[in-house]
Protein backbone atom coordinates (compact mmCIF):
# COMPACT_ATOMS: atom_id res chain seq x y z
CA UNK A 1 0.00 0.00 0.00
CA UNK A 2 1.20 3.73 -0.20
CA UNK A 3 3.32 5.21 2.34
CA UNK A 4 1.85 6.44 5.14
CA UNK A 5 4.47 8.96 5.92
CA UNK A 6 3.66 11.45 2.75
CA UNK A 7 -0.82 10.49 3.27
CA UNK A 8 -1.93 9.77 6.00
CA UNK A 9 -4.62 7.45 4.78
CA UNK A 10 -6.10 6.63 8.21
CA UNK A 11 -6.10 10.48 9.27
CA UNK A 12 -8.09 10.93 5.95
CA UNK A 13 -10.87 9.16 6.85
CA UNK A 14 -11.47 10.27 10.52
CA UNK A 15 -11.19 13.99 9.18
CA UNK A 16 -13.58 13.02 6.38
CA UNK A 17 -16.13 11.62 8.72
CA UNK A 18 -15.39 14.08 11.51
CA UNK A 19 -16.17 17.20 9.24
CA UNK A 20 -19.07 15.67 6.78
CA UNK A 21 -22.47 16.00 8.15
CA UNK A 22 -25.02 12.96 8.33
CA UNK A 23 -27.71 14.03 5.90
CA UNK A 24 -31.57 14.54 6.60
CA UNK A 25 -32.83 12.80 9.58
CA UNK A 26 -35.09 10.04 9.47
CA UNK A 27 -36.15 7.25 11.81
CA UNK A 28 -34.88 4.00 12.01
CA UNK A 29 -37.57 2.40 9.98
CA UNK A 30 -37.41 4.72 7.84
CA UNK A 31 -34.08 4.48 6.99
CA UNK A 32 -34.54 0.63 6.67
CA UNK A 33 -37.42 1.73 4.10
CA UNK A 34 -35.06 3.12 1.93
CA UNK A 35 -32.55 1.32 2.09
CA UNK A 36 -34.64 -1.96 0.82
CA UNK A 37 -36.15 0.21 -1.72
CA UNK A 38 -32.83 1.65 -3.06
CA UNK A 39 -31.42 -1.98 -2.94
CA UNK A 40 -34.90 -3.35 -4.62
CA UNK A 41 -34.04 -0.56 -7.31
CA UNK A 42 -30.58 -1.11 -8.42
CA UNK A 43 -31.97 -5.06 -8.97
CA UNK A 44 -35.24 -4.07 -10.94
CA UNK A 45 -32.93 -1.22 -13.18
CA UNK A 46 -30.30 -4.19 -14.40
CA UNK A 47 -32.45 -5.86 -16.66
CA UNK A 48 -34.05 -3.00 -18.96
CA UNK A 49 -30.66 -0.94 -18.54
CA UNK A 50 -28.80 -4.43 -20.29
CA UNK A 51 -31.49 -4.71 -22.95
CA UNK A 52 -31.45 -1.14 -24.05
CA UNK A 53 -27.34 -1.54 -24.28
CA UNK A 54 -27.78 -4.51 -25.61
CA UNK A 55 -25.15 -5.29 -23.65
CA UNK A 56 -24.84 -8.94 -21.79
CA UNK A 57 -23.64 -9.35 -18.41
CA UNK A 58 -23.44 -13.29 -17.47
CA UNK A 59 -21.82 -13.81 -14.48
CA UNK A 60 -21.56 -12.37 -11.31
CA UNK A 61 -22.35 -8.43 -11.43
CA UNK A 62 -20.81 -7.79 -8.12
CA UNK A 63 -22.13 -6.57 -4.55
CA UNK A 64 -24.65 -3.22 -4.54
CA UNK A 65 -23.95 -1.22 -1.05
CA UNK A 66 -25.91 1.11 0.31
CA UNK A 67 -24.35 3.88 2.23
CA UNK A 68 -24.04 6.81 4.48
CA UNK A 69 -21.82 9.52 3.92
CA UNK A 70 -19.25 8.35 6.24
CA UNK A 71 -18.66 5.05 4.45
CA UNK A 72 -18.91 6.77 1.26
CA UNK A 73 -15.74 8.35 2.55
CA UNK A 74 -14.31 5.51 4.06
CA UNK A 75 -15.05 3.18 0.70
CA UNK A 76 -13.34 5.94 -1.49
CA UNK A 77 -10.22 6.65 0.50
CA UNK A 78 -9.26 3.03 0.50
CA UNK A 79 -9.88 3.52 -3.64
CA UNK A 80 -7.82 6.35 -3.87
CA UNK A 81 -4.88 4.68 -1.58
CA UNK A 82 -4.75 1.86 -4.23
CA UNK A 83 -4.97 4.09 -7.06
CA UNK A 84 -2.31 6.22 -5.54
CA UNK A 85 -0.09 4.08 -4.24
CA UNK A 86 2.52 3.95 -7.29
CA UNK A 87 2.52 7.67 -7.04
CA UNK A 88 3.06 7.78 -3.38
CA UNK A 89 6.07 5.55 -3.96
CA UNK A 90 7.21 8.34 -6.94
CA UNK A 91 7.37 10.79 -4.36
CA UNK A 92 8.81 9.62 -1.62
CA UNK A 93 11.20 7.46 -3.25
CA UNK A 94 14.94 9.92 -2.39
CA UNK A 95 12.65 10.56 1.08
CA UNK A 96 14.68 14.04 1.01
CA UNK A 97 12.90 15.01 4.15
CA UNK A 98 13.47 13.96 8.17
CA UNK A 99 10.73 12.24 9.62
CA UNK A 100 8.91 15.12 11.47
CA UNK A 101 8.17 17.23 8.42
CA UNK A 102 7.11 13.67 6.67
CA UNK A 103 4.86 13.30 9.47
CA UNK A 104 3.47 16.61 9.03
CA UNK A 105 3.36 16.26 5.70
CA UNK A 106 1.23 13.07 6.18
CA UNK A 107 -1.16 14.78 8.57
CA UNK A 108 -1.65 18.02 6.11
CA UNK A 109 -2.42 15.54 3.33
CA UNK A 110 -4.67 13.70 4.87
CA UNK A 111 -6.59 16.42 6.75
CA UNK A 112 -6.93 18.13 3.04
CA UNK A 113 -7.86 14.68 1.63
CA UNK A 114 -10.41 13.93 4.54
CA UNK A 115 -12.20 17.52 3.71
CA UNK A 116 -12.55 16.79 0.11
CA UNK A 117 -13.99 13.63 1.00
CA UNK A 118 -16.21 15.18 3.61
CA UNK A 119 -17.53 17.75 0.45
CA UNK A 120 -18.07 15.35 -2.11
CA UNK A 121 -19.81 13.18 0.25
CA UNK A 122 -22.69 14.99 0.03
CA UNK A 123 -23.00 15.48 -3.53
CA UNK A 124 -22.87 11.80 -4.59
CA UNK A 125 -26.11 9.97 -5.60
CA UNK A 126 -24.60 6.86 -6.33
CA UNK A 127 -21.13 5.39 -8.30
CA UNK A 128 -19.80 2.15 -9.61
CA UNK A 129 -16.41 1.93 -7.78
CA UNK A 130 -14.23 0.08 -9.81
CA UNK A 131 -11.48 -0.53 -6.70
CA UNK A 132 -8.43 -0.49 -8.15
CA UNK A 133 -7.18 -3.46 -6.04
CA UNK A 134 -9.92 -4.40 -5.03
CA UNK A 135 -13.95 -5.62 -5.53
CA UNK A 136 -15.43 -3.63 -7.54
CA UNK A 137 -19.17 -2.38 -6.23
CA UNK A 138 -22.47 -0.74 -7.07
CA UNK A 139 -22.95 2.12 -4.66
CA UNK A 140 -25.76 4.36 -3.64
CA UNK A 141 -26.06 6.96 -1.01
CA UNK A 142 -29.16 6.82 0.86
CA UNK A 143 -29.21 10.45 2.67
CA UNK A 144 -28.33 12.27 -0.70
CA UNK A 145 -30.82 10.54 -2.56
CA UNK A 146 -33.78 11.46 0.29
CA UNK A 147 -32.10 15.01 0.08
CA UNK A 148 -32.64 15.38 -3.31
CA UNK A 149 -35.71 14.12 -4.06
CA UNK A 150 -37.22 16.34 -0.69
CA UNK A 151 -35.86 19.20 -2.35
CA UNK A 152 -36.69 18.59 -5.91
CA UNK A 153 -40.39 17.44 -4.48
CA UNK A 154 -40.52 14.46 -7.09
CA UNK A 155 -41.78 11.15 -6.22
CA UNK A 156 -39.05 9.43 -4.07
CA UNK A 157 -40.08 5.97 -5.65
CA UNK A 158 -39.54 7.11 -8.94
CA UNK A 159 -36.09 9.08 -8.43
CA UNK A 160 -34.74 6.22 -6.33
CA UNK A 161 -35.15 3.96 -9.62
CA UNK A 162 -34.40 6.83 -11.72
CA UNK A 163 -31.15 6.84 -9.99
CA UNK A 164 -30.43 3.67 -10.01
CA UNK A 165 -30.63 3.37 -13.61
CA UNK A 166 -27.45 5.60 -14.44
CA UNK A 167 -25.26 4.00 -12.14
CA UNK A 168 -26.63 0.51 -13.09
CA UNK A 169 -25.62 1.39 -16.62
CA UNK A 170 -21.91 2.10 -15.49
CA UNK A 171 -21.72 -1.26 -13.91
CA UNK A 172 -23.05 -2.93 -16.67
CA UNK A 173 -19.94 -1.12 -19.02
CA UNK A 174 -17.73 -2.41 -16.77
CA UNK A 175 -19.03 -5.94 -15.91
CA UNK A 176 -19.90 -6.61 -20.38
CA UNK A 177 -16.25 -5.25 -21.32
CA UNK A 178 -13.71 -6.84 -19.13
CA UNK A 179 -10.90 -4.89 -20.56
CA UNK A 180 -12.38 -1.67 -19.37
CA UNK A 181 -12.07 -1.68 -15.81
CA UNK A 182 -8.09 -2.42 -16.22
CA UNK A 183 -7.55 0.18 -18.83
CA UNK A 184 -9.39 3.20 -16.84
CA UNK A 185 -7.56 1.88 -13.84
CA UNK A 186 -3.63 2.05 -15.60
CA UNK A 187 -4.64 5.14 -17.36
CA UNK A 188 -5.57 6.85 -14.84
CA UNK A 189 -2.66 5.75 -13.31
CA UNK A 190 -0.16 6.10 -15.17
CA UNK A 191 -0.84 9.48 -15.85
CA UNK A 192 -1.38 10.69 -12.31
CA UNK A 193 2.61 8.89 -11.76
CA UNK A 194 4.07 11.00 -14.75
CA UNK A 195 2.28 14.35 -13.12
CA UNK A 196 3.30 13.86 -9.93
CA UNK A 197 6.51 15.47 -9.08
CA UNK A 198 9.84 14.30 -7.70
CA UNK A 199 11.51 16.61 -4.51
CA UNK A 200 13.96 18.34 -6.69
CA UNK A 201 10.79 19.30 -9.54
CA UNK A 202 8.79 20.47 -6.82
CA UNK A 203 9.82 24.34 -6.86
CA UNK A 204 9.77 24.34 -9.97
CA UNK A 205 6.55 23.02 -10.38
CA UNK A 206 4.76 25.33 -7.72
CA UNK A 207 6.26 28.23 -9.30
CA UNK A 208 4.42 27.30 -12.91
CA UNK A 209 1.05 26.71 -10.44
CA UNK A 210 1.42 30.35 -9.40
CA UNK A 211 1.26 31.58 -12.92
CA UNK A 212 -1.08 29.59 -14.27
CA UNK A 213 -3.56 29.47 -11.54
CA UNK A 214 -5.89 32.14 -13.44
CA UNK A 215 -6.25 29.12 -16.16
CA UNK A 216 -8.10 27.08 -13.72
CA UNK A 217 -11.35 29.91 -13.60
CA UNK A 218 -11.67 29.44 -17.57
CA UNK A 219 -14.28 27.55 -19.26
CA UNK A 220 -13.38 24.10 -20.43
CA UNK A 221 -10.81 23.95 -17.19
CA UNK A 222 -10.07 20.45 -15.95
CA UNK A 223 -9.62 21.87 -12.21
CA UNK A 224 -6.63 22.24 -10.30
CA UNK A 225 -5.12 19.07 -12.57
CA UNK A 226 -4.69 21.52 -14.71
CA UNK A 227 -2.36 23.60 -12.83
CA UNK A 228 0.20 20.25 -12.59
CA UNK A 229 0.11 19.28 -16.34
CA UNK A 230 2.40 19.86 -19.47
CA UNK A 231 1.31 20.13 -22.66
CA UNK A 232 1.87 16.05 -23.72
CA UNK A 233 -0.13 15.22 -20.56
CA UNK A 234 -3.03 17.57 -21.08
CA UNK A 235 -2.78 15.56 -24.35
CA UNK A 236 -2.87 12.14 -22.47
CA UNK A 237 -5.55 13.55 -19.55
CA UNK A 238 -8.10 14.54 -23.00
CA UNK A 239 -7.51 11.08 -24.40
CA UNK A 240 -8.73 9.71 -20.89
CA UNK A 241 -11.36 12.49 -20.43
CA UNK A 242 -12.67 10.82 -23.92
CA UNK A 243 -13.35 7.71 -22.30
CA UNK A 244 -14.74 8.85 -19.28
CA UNK A 245 -16.97 11.28 -21.48
CA UNK A 246 -18.20 7.84 -23.39
CA UNK A 247 -18.87 6.27 -19.98
CA UNK A 248 -20.59 9.04 -18.31
CA UNK A 249 -22.73 9.70 -21.83
CA UNK A 250 -23.89 6.32 -22.47
CA UNK A 251 -25.00 6.05 -19.04
CA UNK A 252 -27.12 9.32 -19.41
CA UNK A 253 -28.53 8.20 -22.95
CA UNK A 254 -29.40 4.38 -21.52
CA UNK A 255 -30.82 5.96 -18.39
CA UNK A 256 -33.02 8.70 -20.99
CA UNK A 257 -34.27 5.71 -23.12
CA UNK A 258 -35.17 3.33 -20.20
CA UNK A 259 -36.85 6.30 -18.15
CA UNK A 260 -40.24 6.35 -20.24
CA UNK A 261 -40.83 2.71 -19.85
CA UNK A 262 -40.13 1.78 -16.13
CA UNK A 263 -40.13 5.78 -13.98
CA UNK A 264 -43.60 7.41 -14.59
CA UNK A 265 -42.64 10.52 -13.56
CA UNK A 266 -39.29 11.11 -15.40
CA UNK A 267 -40.20 14.10 -17.64
CA UNK A 268 -40.62 15.96 -14.10
CA UNK A 269 -37.69 14.41 -13.14
CA UNK A 270 -35.49 15.70 -15.62
CA UNK A 271 -36.95 18.96 -15.32
CA UNK A 272 -36.33 19.61 -11.85
CA UNK A 273 -32.95 17.81 -11.57
CA UNK A 274 -31.98 20.12 -14.56
CA UNK A 275 -32.97 23.26 -12.69
CA UNK A 276 -31.02 22.34 -9.57
CA UNK A 277 -27.67 21.88 -11.89
CA UNK A 278 -28.64 25.10 -13.55
CA UNK A 279 -29.10 27.22 -10.11
CA UNK A 280 -26.01 26.21 -8.40
CA UNK A 281 -24.71 29.63 -6.59
CA UNK A 282 -21.27 31.23 -7.08
CA UNK A 283 -19.53 29.52 -3.98
CA UNK A 284 -21.08 25.84 -4.98
CA UNK A 285 -20.01 26.59 -8.24
CA UNK A 286 -16.23 27.79 -7.27
CA UNK A 287 -15.50 24.47 -5.94
CA UNK A 288 -16.89 22.42 -8.33
CA UNK A 289 -14.45 24.39 -10.68
CA UNK A 290 -11.73 23.62 -8.48
CA UNK A 291 -12.22 20.49 -8.64
CA UNK A 292 -12.78 19.50 -11.99
CA UNK A 293 -16.70 18.53 -11.16
CA UNK A 294 -17.83 21.25 -13.74
CA UNK A 295 -15.36 19.34 -16.31
CA UNK A 296 -17.55 16.34 -15.13
CA UNK A 297 -20.85 17.77 -15.77
CA UNK A 298 -19.29 18.88 -19.72
CA UNK A 299 -18.81 14.72 -19.46
CA UNK A 300 -22.27 14.25 -19.53
CA UNK A 301 -23.33 16.54 -22.38
CA UNK A 302 -20.51 15.39 -24.60
CA UNK A 303 -20.89 11.87 -24.39
CA UNK A 304 -24.24 11.99 -24.91
CA UNK A 305 -24.17 14.12 -27.93
CA UNK A 306 -21.56 11.41 -29.25
CA UNK A 307 -23.51 8.57 -28.61
CA UNK A 308 -26.70 9.88 -29.74
CA UNK A 309 -25.20 11.29 -33.04
CA UNK A 310 -23.58 7.85 -33.72
CA UNK A 311 -26.51 5.30 -32.89
CA UNK A 312 -28.46 7.51 -35.18
CA UNK A 313 -26.17 6.85 -37.98
CA UNK A 314 -25.27 2.96 -37.36
CA UNK A 315 -27.63 1.85 -34.65
CA UNK A 316 -27.32 0.64 -31.48
CA UNK A 317 -25.26 -2.26 -32.35
CA UNK A 318 -22.86 -0.77 -34.56
CA UNK A 319 -22.30 1.66 -31.65
CA UNK A 320 -21.57 -0.92 -29.65
CA UNK A 321 -18.16 -1.49 -31.55
CA UNK A 322 -16.85 0.87 -29.22
CA UNK A 323 -16.55 -2.00 -26.69
CA UNK A 324 -14.61 -4.36 -28.42
CA UNK A 325 -10.81 -3.06 -28.21
CA UNK A 326 -9.12 -0.18 -26.58
CA UNK A 327 -8.75 1.06 -29.75
CA UNK A 328 -11.73 1.62 -30.80
CA UNK A 329 -12.61 3.98 -28.13
CA UNK A 330 -13.21 7.90 -29.03
CA UNK A 331 -10.41 10.36 -29.18
CA UNK A 332 -11.23 13.81 -27.96
CA UNK A 333 -11.49 14.96 -31.57
CA UNK A 334 -14.05 11.97 -32.77
CA UNK A 335 -16.16 12.84 -29.26
CA UNK A 336 -16.94 16.23 -30.93
CA UNK A 337 -17.21 15.18 -34.11
CA UNK A 338 -18.91 11.78 -33.51
CA UNK A 339 -18.44 11.07 -37.73
CA UNK A 340 -14.64 11.09 -37.37
CA UNK A 341 -15.05 7.61 -35.44
CA UNK A 342 -17.76 6.11 -37.20
CA UNK A 343 -16.18 6.39 -40.33
CA UNK A 344 -13.01 5.28 -38.70
CA UNK A 345 -14.50 2.24 -37.23
CA UNK A 346 -17.28 1.62 -40.04
CA UNK A 347 -15.18 2.75 -42.52
CA UNK A 348 -16.63 4.89 -46.22
CA UNK A 349 -19.92 3.32 -46.21
CA UNK A 350 -21.24 5.54 -43.56
CA UNK A 351 -19.57 9.61 -44.78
Amino acid sequence: MADRTYIDWRFARSSGRRLSTAGPRLEANEMAEVVAELRDAAVRAHDPVAETAQLGTDGDLGPVHIVDRATWIDVNVVSLEGMLAPVVDKITAKRLAGPVSRAVTAKVSGGELGGLMAFMSSKVLGQYDIAPGGTPSLMLVAPNVVAVERELDVDPHDFRLWVCLHEETHRVQFTAVPWLREHVVSGARDLLVEMAPTPEEMAERVGEMAKRLPEVFREGSMGLTDLFATPEQRERMAQLTAVMSLLEGHADVVMDDVGPQVVPSVETIRARFGERRDGLGNVDRLLRRLMGLEAKMRQYKDGAAFVRSVQSKVGVDGFNAVWAEPVNLPTPAEIQRPQLWVERVHGSLFK
